[in-house]
């Protein structure tokens, strides 16, 4: 006798990922003995000790368990449950988490199923297996400028920067790009997820050879031997021009703080958009300025990898303010603040994923649409802006399927 679960989305290998989301997935017998009647189970985390952890429920929830009884009919039908990663448990590596059956009367293990719990973490936690495995990835991604990246770098120029700038949509705009750019990431290597440059905090060892880098002769940064992105190429130029301002020991001095940043709009939990978007200015504009070089301005700043991790924390912030003021509901006004420019309106489709070249539009549209998921059908490949306010389907529906390491799904 046998359990076997089926989860709604795997890729083509037929894998699972998870982020805090619950999705629901189902568990039934097979090769049941004759007379054998229902069978007790005890849905577990198994996988490695070190590993991604998940968590249990009956019903979609923010208050699962690390275990679920579950009654499965001998007949084979399947019963439904939640499952999601177990927040603050992410997995370290691909497939090094998973759920367990456990017969409730022997203690036998029926049936296991391995998955990954995928989350954006903080870029100095990473191990180093898991830093080499982005680095690679991003190496890849930009085929010393003859792979897909130079689409992104497309994407972001003076010419583009109406469509995610100094408006509404900055916010929805920058996430669509880094989930454009991380799913691409993850055709490259599935266990990779964007980490986020914490950029009021020290980060030095972000700031090395071994990792983004450290600045060289003309400012010039230089990486270790053997290093993915020694070869880092865009606009015909090979290498990556970032200078420091600030010892790399401290945090920048310009960005407000993370606290500071989460009291723009008003107080937890009736903070409203309209006073949270002034972000782009202070933290996001300083952080970029931070340094001379390439990230220092719009029209060259997506030269430079570091970026999308500055980026990342960006929306995390994003996330996370949004989490503390149930602002995901595009239905309610604190949520977002509607605006008459084009591609800064809820129901706008968004440039360049639209195709759309008519003016006010840029004159092109690099990319195509955004990068399909194995693992979700949102939010389609010409997203909307209302598309990006509730990446973790709070209201219920597909995710976008990220999250970040300390912002929970919370119902």
């Amino acid at each position: 006798m046998d359990v076997e679960f089926v989860f709604p989305e795997t890729d083509s290998l037929h894998r699972v990922y998870l982020t805090w989301t619950p999705v629901e997935a189902t568990a039934k017998v097979v090769n049941v003995p004759a007379g054998t009647g229902s069978v007790n189970v005890l849905l577990q985390n198994g996988g490695l000790a070190t590993g991604g952890r998940v968590s249990l429920d009956s019903l979609r929830s923010s208050s699962g368990a690390s275990s679920l009884a579950l009654t499965l009919p001998a007949n084979g039908d399947p019963v439904s449950f939640w499952i999601a990663g177990e927040f603050g448990q992410p997995s370290v590596a691909l497939d090094d988490a998973a759920v367990q059956a456990i017969d409730a009367a022997s203690g036998v293990t029926l049936g296991s199923k391995n998955l990954t719990v995928r989350i954006r973490k903080n870029a100095i936690t990473l191990t180093a297996a898991e830093r080499d495995r982005f680095l690679s990835a991003f190496g890849t991604l930009n085929g010393a400028d003859a792979g897909r990246f130079t689409q992104f770098r497309d994407m972001h120029t003076s010419r583009t920067s109406g469509e995610a700038h100094g408006d509404a949509g900055f916010l929805p705009w920058h996430r669509t790009y880094l989930l454009d750019l991380e799913r691409e990431l993850q055709a490259i290597d599935p266990s990779v997820s964007l980490p986020y440059w914490r950029f009021d905090r020290p980060a030095p060892s972000l700031f090395t050879r071994a990792y983004m880098g450290t600045t060289g002769p003309g400012g010039r940064v230089a990486f270790s031997a053997g290093h993915p992105l020694n070869s880092w190429t865009t606009d015909n130029r090979q290498g990556i021009l970032r200078t420091l301002g600030f010892n790399p020991g401290n945090a920048p001095p310009g960005p407000i703080s993370e606290a500071a940043t989460l009291r723009l709009g008003g107080a937890a939990p009736n903070g409203n958009y309209a006073g949270f978007r002034s972000m782009e200015g202070s933290p996001h504009g300083p952080a970029h300025t931070s340094f001379s070089g390439f990230i220092s301005r719009i029209p060259t700043a997506a030269r430079d990898p570091l970026f999308f991790m500055l980026h990342a924390n960006v929306d995390r912030l994003w996330a996370k303010w949004q989490w503390m003021n149930d602002t995901h509901d595009q239905a309610n006004p604190r949520s977002f603040q509607t605006r008459t420019r084009l591609g800064h309106r809820l129901g706008d489709q968004m440039w360049p994923w639209n195709g759309d070249t008519s003016s006010p539009r840029p004159p092109t549209a690099p990319g195509g649409g955004l990068q399909a998921s194995p693992v979700t059908v949102a939010p389609g490949t010409q997203p909307h802006v209302r598309d990006m306010l509730d990446y973790q389907a709070i209201g219920g529906g597909p995710s976008l399927e990220f999250g970040y390491d300390d912002v929970p799904f919370d119902i």
